[in-house]
């Protein structure tokens, strides 16, 4: 029994607001009760706020689809198996690392865009994790007293360290971002000309799915450069509308997270447990085909389908195992490997062009 659609909007509603509100009260508390937020990023404190919102709507809308909600549940179910918890935890790390980590599961497309991923990935990890905690208030630096040459960092209000100016580790902390930035240009430029010169992404690429996210990142990093370069190599000039349209690009991007092609970043994780699903399958019982008697799927995925098609109004309870033999048993479309089904079809075909029809 599916809920009604009116309800799915009203609980992912509920999810959205109140992902939002741990946001705001992230930042609130997060900052010693705005004590250390800087009021100049209220805009991008609002941008995130409003992105939680909508990651947590069209997250919790996702998982209402049959076939997500499905692989969700049964993902939890066995990964959380009393017997396989301590092995499954083993498992997950080696999947984070390769899946996540190195980004190879989307090697075996392309090397390069492999790479064009990695770095795009990276970059942004690397920038999402200086930039929320500044934009909220839970990082901070302050000069040491008197001592106008050594600075000190907080999180969450206590100290964390303490570095001299000239020391090698100050370059990297102010700089941070700027390389973050450069992982993303690296990235980007990489597929744009994958893009261009990739002629199955030329026939099907459109700009508002596949281009404006890049162009997007692109004018991120290069504003964010763009500073640096007006800080250090141009005495400060055009700073200021340098400033304002690196921000203006930070909050449309934030604004934009949820709805377009950046919302895969939050549904990758969740394809882990499609991994634990096709082992547990893998090791299970093995669902042989009606019609030539080979193995051609795990049990578990068979009547999942089974279940999916059902939710989803897909009626195919009744087929003949064999087209050409009218007399022949009868069983569900997924009980029919893949093989037999296009001769099913051949076959079909070729009884209704003999018959005239």
């Amino acid at each position: 029994m599916t809920a009604s659609p009116r309800a799915d909007v009203a609980r992912a509603t509920g999810w959205g607001l109140f992902i939002a509100s741990l946001v705001l009260a992230g930042i609130y508390f997060g900052s010693r009760r705005l004590r250390d937020f800087d009021a100049a990023l209220v805009p991008y404190a609002g941008a995130s706020v409003f992105s939680a919102f909508g990651l947590g709507y069209r997250y919790s809308m996702w998982l209402t689809k049959p076939p997500t909600r499905l692989f969700w549940r049964r993902g939890w179910r066995l990964f959380f198996a009393p017997s396989r918890v301590a092995q499954n935890l083993s498992r997950l790390a080696a999947l984070f690392a390769v899946n996540i980590v190195a980004q190879r599961f989307i090697e075996k497309r392309s090397p390069l865009r492999w790479a064009a991923h990695w770095f795009i990935f990276w970059g942004c990890m690397l920038a999402a994790a200086v930039t929320f905690p500044l934009s909220f208030g839970w990082i901070h630096f302050e000069t040491a007293g008197a001592v106008q040459e050594r600075y000190q960092a907080f999180v969450f209000g206590l100290r964390v360290f303490t570095f001299d100016l000239a020391s090698p580790l100050a370059p990297l902390v102010f700089n941070v971002l700027d390389i973050s930035a450069v992982l993303v240009i690296v990235g980007v430029s990489l597929a744009m000309w994958r893009r261009g010169r990739d002629r199955g992404a030329l026939a099907v690429q459109q700009f508002g799915a596949d281009l404006l996210p890049l162009v997007m990142l692109f004018a991120v990093s290069i504003t964010g450069v763009f500073l640096t370069v007006s800080t250090h190599l141009m005495r400060g000039l055009h700073f200021v509308f340098l400033s304002q349209l690196h921000a203006v690009t930070v909050i449309f991007t934030l604004l934009y997270l949820p709805f377009g092609k950046f919302f895969h970043i939050f549904q990758r994780p969740a394809q882990l447990g499609v991994a634990f699903y096709r082992e547990t399958g893998a090791k299970g019982e093995a669902a042989p085909c009606a019609r030539c008697g080979e193995p051609f799927a795990s049990r578990m995925h068979v009547e999942d389908l089974k279940q999916v098609e059902r939710e989803l109004g897909i009626r195919y309870e009744a087929v003949r195992v064999k087209a050409s033999a009218p007399d022949s048993t009868t069983a569900h479309y997924q009980d029919i490997c893949p093989a037999c089904r296009r001769k099913n079809l051949a076959l079909t075909q070729d009884a209704l062009w003999r018959r005239g029809e």
